[in-house]
């Protein structure tokens, strides 16, 4: 019995693979397609996490679509709100129909002789396995664990008499009115629930090791709000994401270039938050420099006002233990508490667990090379969508899209059935896959393919670069090898032509 067939599979329906799906209609409308979603909705992270307060840490006028005109009032926009959006996309797009609900892809086989791929996916529901084939597989699966995210091995954990519970599977109906709450975690996620659960719990208690760097943002966007009044939504929304996009570029090449004058300007912004009366140096100085990590976003100083209306608090220290009534922390002190939240970070993981092979060869991700931040060395019609870390996710996500429309289309052109970038150039280094201290990316790294030192195998994290070469490079560029039978070129397909 023939196994079912696709021109391209995308795994995975949040984000990444929705615009994917969109892009792929547009540009490429001969293709046939398929979505494989793990979960039974679409929306991924945005729909995965429904902790209190959930929203973006970027603004939506550049973790939106490029196609897809960001219009609500609020520019740091709450996880329903995106999920509003994304579905508004793949219900207007057609591409709903085209998504294949709780398929877990377990394994990808590639042969050379059929040029495709045969797909393992799991049937979560009844436990049974569903094979298809692609000539072209698509990841859109993200780069963490769905399944579950990163707790410590906390000492005496069992002993703790009240409720713990992590941002990644918050318990629905969780009641926090009039309790002490501890947060455990100084991140996004941290950031994000403390001035939410502190509006209606007793008190709420940010516990941290070491500081983050945090930064207040208006909540809405006032250019944004203005333009929309007076020109069409997509030339409004094209200029705001093109300003906040600079503005963006110029922030980090400024940390970059000048850490120790941006960290003195970020901390005393945090200063004039918080007062004189704040232990500004203890709990909001980092050691390190900024966007060593990814720095906080809170948007209008939610954070701050908490802080200063003694809603919230901050307690710098490590944890000795768990009591029956809290957390004991190395300094003697005992924080009580109700409910303990381990905001603690996510479990990376490349491909959302796929096993790979190619020829019957296993393909292990560490030996891998990125080639261009969406392929990888000796492996052939394989793409992953992977965003910025120091800009929004789907202004990469959206570029490569868009790259990879090109590429099939030229495939199709020239007869090429495969194509596999092909390291040969001796003078290219491994270099780790995500410069980035973060305790979630170094505990993970060694799971993840390498950069190398020099293009097209390094991620340069900027915008306007993968522009010119993503957009706007060659496509055989002597890195990327195709194999095919080639005929006579055929008219040219239009170009995918996004908004920037």
């Amino acid at each position: 019995m023939a196994l079912e067939h696709f021109d391209v599979l995308i795994v995975g329906a949040g984000l990444s693979g929705i615009g994917a799906a969109w892009h792929l209609k547009t540009y490429c409308p001969g293709k046939s397609y398929a979505i494989l979603e793990g979960r039974e909705r679409l929306g991924g992270t945005w729909d995965l996490f429904r902790y209190p307060g959930i929203r973006s840490d970027s603004d939506m006028y550049t973790l939106g679509y490029s196609f897809k005109p960001w219009t609500d009032a609020k520019a740091i926009a709450d996880g329903p709100s995106i999920l509003r959006y994304m579905t508004e996309v793949a219900r207007d797009g057609g591409i709903k129909d085209h998504i294949r609900y709780g398929l877990k892809v377990r394994s990808a086989a590639w042969s050379s002789a059929d040029a495709a791929w045969t797909v393992e996916a799991e049937r979560t529901a009844a436990g049974e396995t569903l094979r298809l084939t692609c000539n072209f597989l698509y990841g859109c699966s993200g780069y963490y664990n769905y399944d579950e995210g990163f707790t410590p091995d906390f000492p005496g954990r069992e002993a703790f008499l009240g409720r713990f519970v992590h941002p990644q599977h918050w318990p629905e109906g969780l009641d926090y009115a009039g309790k002490k709450v501890v947060i455990i975690g100084s991140g996004a996620t941290a950031v994000t629930l403390v001035p939410e659960m502190a509006k209606t719990a007793a008190h709420v208690t940010m516990l941290q090791r070491s500081p983050t760097y945090v930064i207040s943002r208006p909540g809405e966007d006032k250019l944004a709000n203005t333009l929309r009044k007076y020109l069409p939504a997509r030339l409004a929304y094209g200029i705001t994401r093109w300003k906040n996009v600079g503005l963006g570029m110029l922030f980090f090449q400024l940390s970059r270039r000048r850490p120790e004058k941006v960290k003195q300007q970020i901390i005393g912004l945090i200063r004039r938050q918080l007062g004189p009366d704040f232990d500004v140096e203890k709990h909001f100085t980092p050691a390190y420099k900024p966007w060593d990590q990814r720095v906080c976003l809170v948007p209008d100083g939610d954070l701050f006002k908490m802080l200063r209306a003694g809603k919230a608090s901050v307690v710098t220290d490590h944890i000795e233990s768990f009591t029956e009534k809290g957390i004991r922390l190395k300094s003697g002190e005992e924080l009580e508490a109700d409910i303990v939240v381990s905001a603690t970070g996510l479990k990376l993981l490349f491909l959302g667990g796929m096993a790979l092979s190619v020829d019957g060869r296993q393909v292990a991700a560490s030996e891998l090379y990125n080639y261009r931040g969406m392929m990888y060395s000796d492996v052939p019609n394989l793409v992953t969508a992977f965003g910025y870390t120091n800009a929004s996710w789907t202004l990469k996500a959206d570029l490569t899209a868009e790259r990879v429309c090109r590429l099939l289309n030229h495939m199709d052109r020239h007869g090429y059935v495969s194509a596999t970038p092909r390291l040969t150039d001796p003078e290219v280094k491994p270099e780790p896959f995500i410069d980035f201290s973060s305790g979630y990316v170094q505990r993970a790294l060694q799971d993840f393919p390498r950069q190398g030192s020099k293009r097209p195998w390094k991620l340069y994290q900027n915008y306007l670069l993968d522009i010119l070469t993503l957009r706007y490079g060659k496509l055989d560029d002597g890195a990327l090898a195709f194999a095919g039978k080639p005929k006579a070129s055929a008219p040219a397909q239009p170009a995918p032509k996004a908004a920037a």
